[in-house]
């Protein structure tokens, strides 16, 4: 059974159109196979956005008015909700990333957040340098394409080449918490800096390619 809560014609209001947050409904059915296969994904994607956003799912069979209001017209449909309206849709088994995408635009962001796809167009045009927070082994493992190294330890000691990096760097570590902190103390000495919102796991899950050399 999906992890995902159902939501009722009656409960409809308040868990979606009353959400402060943005929300991310799926239009499904019992009967639906693509509604089965995409149910790891929503929940992978619920779990990776608490507090972010909500993900909620709704029967078309048992809500039948709700369904004839949106236009679905096949399932499984996604629409997302901003302040009650719909702001983005989409439909068929989607995968994590192109739900995430559907999103992105709507969720609240931190200041100097990156997404994925927003840092792997930057990147392919040459508009930042991706700067690995993380310890030197993990670094030499794996990193993004271009990465230069500077461990979380040391990089109060080296603002200077921080801020001489051509392109202007972007900071990412494993889950985009530590460089979320470290950007936002750079920020309020005066040093403004650009993240990776999500870190490696959001690259990779986005479907962004790291590199590995070979001896590992």
């Amino acid at each position: 059974m999906s992890a995902i809560p159902l939501v009722s014609e009656q409960e409809f209001e308040q868990a979606v159109l009353n959400c402060p947050l943005p929300v991310l409904v799926e239009f499904g059915a019992k009967w639906c196979g693509p509604c089965k296969t995409v149910a790891p994904e929503l929940e992978a994607l619920r779990s990776e956005l608490k507090g972010k956003a909500e993900i909620l799912q709704v029967d078309i069979d048992d809500c039948p008015r709700i369904a004839q209001a949106m236009r679905v017209q096949s399932v499984p449909t996604f629409i997302v909700f901003v302040a009650g309206r719909p702001a983005d849709a989409g439909q068929g088994a989607m995968n994590r990333a192109q739900l995430r995408q559907l999103l992105d635009k709507h969720l609240p962001r931190a200041t100097g957040a990156l997404t994925a796809p927003e840092a792997a167009q930057l990147l392919l045009n040459n508009q930042l340098t991706p700067v690995d927070t993380r310890d030197e082994p993990t670094f030499k493992r794996t990193h993004i394409e271009k990465a230069v190294n500077f461990p979380l330890v040391t990089l109060g000691d080296r603002l200077g080449e921080l801020q001489l990096l051509s392109p202007p760097a972007m900071l990412y570590c494993r889950d985009g918490k530590d460089s979320m902190d470290m950007a936002g103390k750079l920020a309020a000495q005066g040093y403004p800096v650009s993240f990776l919102d999500g870190g490696v796991l959001e690259w990779e899950g986005a479907g962004n390619r790291l590199v590995r050399p070979p001896r590992y």
